[in-house]
Formats: C-alpha cells, structure tokens, sequence
C-alpha cells in the first residue's frame, strides 16, 4: 500500500489512542480503520510509523510495561520488599488494562524494555544479591506475575475474587470449605506467592553452598 508522501499523525499519538480504544471498546473492536477513524485520518497514514496491526500491538504492550512505576531503587537488605512493590505495581498497570491482557500474553515485551531488566538487576547487585541468582529471581517473578495477573485479567468480572469459581459444597465439600477459609484477597495471594518463590530461590542457593 502507498504511504502518505507526509506524516499526519506521530507514532506516540497512535498508541495511546490504541490503547484507548482497547481499554473502552475491547480489543476485538480494535482495527486500523477504527483507529484511523479514532485519530481524525485515513488509513494509510498509519504506515508513515509501522508496518501492520501486529506492530501497532507490539508497541501497545511495550507502552503499557513502560506505565509500570519503578520504586525508590534504595539498596537494602529488604531487596525482595522492592522487587515486590515493583511486581504490584505491574500487575496494577495490567488490571488498568485488562482488555489488552491477550497482547500482553502474545506480545510480551521483554526483549524491549532490557533497560527495565538492567536497572532491577543493577538494584540486585547493589543490594548484594549474588549475581547466579539475578536471572532466577527476575524471570522467575516476571513470570508469576504475568501468569497470576493475566488469568485474572480474563476472568469473567463476576469470577475474578474467588480462586475455584464452580466449587459447590455439597459436590466439593473439603474445597468448599478451604476456598471459605482463604480469605485473602488477590493481591494479598499474589504478594504471598512472591514471597515464597524469592524464600525459595535465595535458601535453595544457601542449602547448596552449604553443600
């Protein structure tokens, strides 16, 4: 398709009115002529800054990782307190935009925030975190996070408090009576699970230094 001989519109503005339109309309309304329409130009203005749809997703989810609000990177021994603040606040920005949960999960963006990645394993190293454990920790919280949070994220809104949706209790008694004894909520779930996982990356590397 030819391009425009001038751009109309920028590459930043086309994002946000992405993602706009994903957050109010859901992302099955999403499509370059909605968001042409969305920016008051034709279609083909929309090639001036990327190739197709897919680009355009790929930038959404990039945007929506950049809204993430890194904590005070202050070395301390309290780093896991840090590096959980700083995986709520994903996962805050995630369910800001639960319509744009399924490009998250097929654009995931790793590969282009390493800034992001540099600074936390900078934050780690500082905080004298060993330097074997950097990729565990960071990948391993990564991807709880992601996991935990786009499966709430698709959840039905009438689902997403309760961990075993269809538990009835005279079919499931001793679930039914464990999903009435867990009372946290899912942040406070999310948070728990974090700290386990760093509990157990950090002592599973002093058991084996021991050994």
């Amino acid at each position: 398709m030819a391009r425009p001989s001038k751009p109309l519109i920028s590459r930043a503005a086309a994002v946000a009115a992405a993602i706009e339109i994903i957050d109010d309309e859901g992302l099955e309304a999403f499509s370059l002529p909605r968001l042409a329409r969305a920016l008051g130009v034709k279609a083909p203005s929309l090639y001036h800054h990327f190739a197709d749809k897919s680009e355009i997703l790929c930038e959404v989810a990039k945007a929506i990782v950049y809204e993430t609000r890194i904590p005070r990177d202050r070395p301390s021994d309290q780093w896991q307190d840090w590096l959980i603040a700083y995986n709520l606040n994903f996962r805050d920005v995630i369910l800001r935009h639960r319509n744009a949960a399924p490009v998250l999960l097929q654009f995931l963006p790793r590969d282009m925030v390493t800034d992001v990645w540099e600074q936390a394993a900078v934050y780690l190293e500082e905080s004298g975190v060993p330097i074997q454990l950097h990729v565990p920790i960071l990948d391993g919280t990564e991807k709880l996070t992601m996991g935990i949070t786009l499966t709430e994220a698709m959840r039905p809104e009438s689902k997403r408090a309760v961990v075993f949706a269809n538990v009835k209790a005279t079919a499931h008694p001793v679930l039914s009576a464990a999903e009435a004894a867990h009372t946290a909520t899912p942040r406070q779930r999310h948070e728990k699970l974090l700290r386990s996982f760093l509990y157990g990356v950090t002592h599973e590397d002093r058991d084996e230094i021991a050994h």
